[in-house]
């Protein structure tokens, strides 16, 4: 797993994998920057790699390239 440090880590939207800082600067449409600290669990949703907001299950589903399910 890349870490990001103390601000937090990123992951891939398209794999789900963690990446490193720098890939994740220069692809910021399809990675996520996770906020460090504890997580929670959001139930399953998706969340958008591009506006960091959660969006519905079809929208997900239908864009898996640039969305992350948050378990």
């Amino acid at each position: 797993m890349a870490t990001g440090g103390k601000g937090g880590s990123y992951r891939s939207a398209k794999s789900g994998r963690y990446v490193t800082k720098a890939y994740g600067a220069s692809h910021p449409k399809t990675t996520v920057k996770e906020s460090p600290g504890r997580s929670g669990s959001t139930g399953g949703q998706y969340r958008s790699a591009i506006t960091g907001r959660f969006v519905t299950a079809s929208r997900g589903r239908a864009n898996q390239h640039t969305t992350v399910r948050e378990k």
